[in-house]
Parts: structure tokens; C-alpha cells; sequence
């Protein structure tokens, strides 16, 4: 019982680890914290900054919109961002507050100061490195594995802060645990107390960014192009709704959304279709809850043996777990739910990530609808079976296929997109 209570208590705190509140998308976010808080280390405006980046943060940053800058682009508006504007105390919404004031100062400074950008291969997939001068004084701010995972502060040669950057998220509970078994009976078994701050506010969240989406233009309108044909559709409303909430996040819009996986593009995905079935099928307010606790977990379980950055586009696992959700909403079991992701990843597992950009919101589209579909065919008395390409026995071994496939298998093609995308 005591190893049961543990466990319960694991998975709840994951959920609280998770899904956490971000402004903009998370890896241009993390690069304006690791300037804030260098800039408050340093004391001063540098006159000189130097970047740092892995290419997977290259690739992530090069074409997404920082939010609260005034529709400005790429790291050294993410660094601008941090520096003059700046909160650390704030973490992912380090630039929630910033006044026009502050807009124009950051493009006084990118104008007046010099920002150097330099991609940097330690061995850590992401990895960024912040150093700003301002005379004789200089600070290193380090941040490596996951967006908020400060490795070093360093001023003046002296370290202040230090931690191994080989360590993957050791700070976090252990994902490790993680397993459809046990997801299934903590989904099913949880008291809703336990988890309904942390939900209530990724529904309020998730589902705000989604109409803003949906009323107003960003990037390619996904979410409209979907929703104008949907009709009565409900699953064309899900992928619709979903994709407007991408076309917002990654062109500008200045909403918080409530991530997972260290992706707000994720948190959307998991979130916003279920709420959609969830409303459309009229089901207790209960019932939502434990069909969004199952699609969270069950993305961050498929995510985990991936790492937080990849060439494997997280909208996959995503919607995966939102197929998840929703077999559970329309009455599934736990083979409905397990075959529904083995299915959904049995069809998109090839979708690449090519940066944080307007696409991402037709990729979700994608996603979702692999996912809706992998329960439609189950339901229907269909699956894909072992041996049918990376599907094998058991929901636990095909996702560790899909784990290598996504760290170890496209870690080639992550280089290529990062030469293409930097024109090497």
C-alpha cells in the first residue's frame, strides 16, 4: 500500500512539474530568462552579449515570434527581451509584463549593441549559454536539458552557482515510473482534489489561446482554414480549435499558455480536443478531468525517452494523448486507450520538427486527427498489428521503438534540418 501511495503521489507531482504556466514559445523563453538573469547578476545593461545555442535552440528559435516585442524574431530578440524587460523571478513568463517602453528599448538595444550568436556542440541536445560585458565585468548564464535548468552563473571568474549539465532533470520526479498500465489506474482512481488546480488552469489557460486564435489573424490560420469546414464535425473542431491556439502561440500572441513536455505547442494539444469532447458529449465535470489527467500523462510518458528537444515533432506524442482522452470520453477502456496510441504513432511517427514556426499548427492538426483515427479504427475492430513496421507486442515496447526512433534515430536528420535551416 505504501509503494502504491508513493506512486500516487509521484504522478500527481508530475502533473504539477508539467504543466506549468508559459509565455511565448518555451525555447526563445528560456533564452530571455537566461539574459534576465544575467543582467540582474551583472547589475548593469551590457554593452556587448554574446549567445551561445545548441542547434536544436537554433532551430527552435529561428522563426517564432517572441512575444511582447512588437512582432520581433530569432535569439537576439529573445535575449533583447530578457535583458531590458526582464522578470527571473517570473521563469517562463520572465516577459509577461512589458511595457511599450520597454518594446521600443529593446529595439534601441539590438540596434546599439552587439549580439553575437554562435552555435555551440557540447553534446547536450539543449544547451544555451548567455554572456553579457559591460566594461571590464562580465556574467555567463547557462541553462541545459530543460528551459529552466540554470547549469552555471558566473561573474567576474568567480562561479556563483553550478550544477552537472550532464544530469538530465534530476530536480524532477522520475518519469521513469510512467507506464499505460499505471496511468490507467491512477486516471481512473485519483481524487479529482488532488489534481483540479493544476487542470482548471490548464483548461482556462489552453482554451483562451485557442478562441484568440480562432478570432483574430496569426500566421497561416490554421484554426480558421479547419473550423470553416467542420459543420457539426466534432472531431474537425477539435483539430480546428487546437491549431488556432498554435497559429496564436507561435505568431505572437501574448497569452500564457500551460505547457507539457516543456512545449506550450504540446500543452495545446493535449488539452483543447478533449475539452472539446468533453463539452460536445455533455460529460460530468469529473469525467473531463480524468480524460485530460490521462492525455497529459500519457504524452509526457511517450516524450520522456525522447528528450525535450528532437528532429521527432512532440505534436505526435501529443496527439496521441489526446486520442487517448478522447477514447476515454466516448467510453474506451484501457485497450481502447492503449490501442488508440499505438495506432496514432503507428501512422504520424515520421512527422519532423523543423522549429517552432506557423506550421506547427497544421502538424497538430495532423497529430490530433491520427489519433481520433486510431480510436475510429479500433472501435471498429481494426489495429495495427506486431510487426507492422515499428509496432510490436505490448503498448510499452512499441513506445520504446518509438523513443529510439525520436533520440537515437533521428538524431542525423536533426542535424540536417539545423544545416538546412541555418544554410549551411
Amino acid at each position: 500500500m505504501e509503494k502504491a501511495d508513493c506512486k500516487y503521489r509521484a504522478y500527481v507531482q508530475i502533473l504539477k512539474e508539467e504543466l506549468v504556466p508559459a509565455m511565448g514559445c518555451t525555447e526563445p523563453i528560456a533564452l530571455a530568462y537566461a539574459a534576465a538573469v544575467a543582467k540582474k547578476t551583472l547589475g548593469a545593461i551590457p554593452d556587448k552579449v554574446v549567445v551561445g545555442a545548441s542547434g536544436s535552440i537554433i532551430k527552435n528559435v529561428k522563426s517564432v515570434i517572441v512575444p511582447n516585442t512588437g512582432h520581433l524574431k530569432g535569439i537576439p530578440a529573445a535575449v533583447a527581451a530578457g535583458i531590458v524587460a526582464g522578470d527571473p523571478e517570473k521563469e517562463l513568463e520572465v516577459i509577461s509584463c512589458v511595457s511599450p517602453d520597454q518594446i521600443t528599448g529593446m529595439k534601441q538595444f539590438m540596434e546599439e549593441t552587439e549580439i553575437g550568436v554562435v552555435h555551440i556542440d557540447n553534446g547536450i541536445t539543449f544547451d544555451i549559454q548567455v554572456t553579457l560585458y559591460k566594461e571590464s565585468s562580465t556574467c555567463t548564464v547557462r541553462i541545459a536539458n530543460y528551459h529552466t535548468n540554470i547549469v552555471l552563473i558566473e561573474k567576474d571568474g568567480t562561479v556563483l552557482k553550478q550544477l552537472d549539465a550532464g544530469k538530465e532533470e534530476e530536480a524532477l520526479t522520475d518519469r521513469s515510473i510512467l507506464s499505460m498500465e499505471d496511468i490507467w489506474d491512477f486516471i481512473n482512481t485519483v481524487d479529482i482534489a488532488d489534481i483540479k488546480e493544476t487542470l482548471d488552469r490548464q483548461i482556462r489557460y489552453n482554451w483562451a489561446i485557442a478562441e484568440e486564435g480562432l478570432t483574430n489573424d496569426y500566421g497561416a490560420n490554421i484554426g480558421k482554414v479547419l473550423l470553416k469546414s467542420a459543420g457539426s464535425d466534432i472531431s474537425l473542431k477539435a483539430k480546428a480549435m487546437a491549431a488556432a491556439g498554435s497559429d496564436a502561440r507561435m505568431n505572437g500572441c501574448e497569452l500564457p499558455v500551460i505547457i507539457n513536455s516543456g512545449s506550450g505547442n504540446q500543452g495545446i494539444t493535449v488539452s483543447v480536443p478533449v475539452i472539446v469532447y468533453a463539452r460536445e458529449l455533455g460529460v460530468s465535470e469529473e469525467t473531463m478531468y480524468r480524460a485530460l489527467a490521462l492525455s497529459n500523462l500519457t504524452s509526457i510518458h511517450q516524450k520522456t525517452p525522447i528528450g525535450r528537444l528532437s528532429a521527432y515533432c512532440g505534436a505526435v506524442n501529443a496527439g496521441a494523448g489526446a486520442g487517448a482522452g478522447i477514447a476515454y470520453l466516448c467510453g474506451g477502456g484501457y485497450e481502447e486507450v492503449i490501442h488508440t496510441v499505438v495506432n496514432a504513432l503507428a501512422i504520424v511517427s515520421g512527422i519532423v520538427c523543423d522549429g517552432a514556426k506557423a506550421s506547427c499548427a497544421a502538424k497538430i492538426a495532423s497529430s490530433i486527427e491520427a489519433g481520433i483515427f486510431g480510436y475510429s479504427m479500433y472501435s471498429q475492430g481494426q489495429q495495427f498489428l506486431d510487426g507492422d513496421g515499428i509496432v510490436t507486442k505490448g503498448v510499452e515496447a512499441t513506445l520504446q521503438n518509438v523513443g529510439r526512433l525520436g533520440k537515437k534515430g533521428m538524431k542525423e536528420t536533426n542535424e540536417e534540418i539545423i544545416k538546412i535551416m541555418i544554410g549551411e
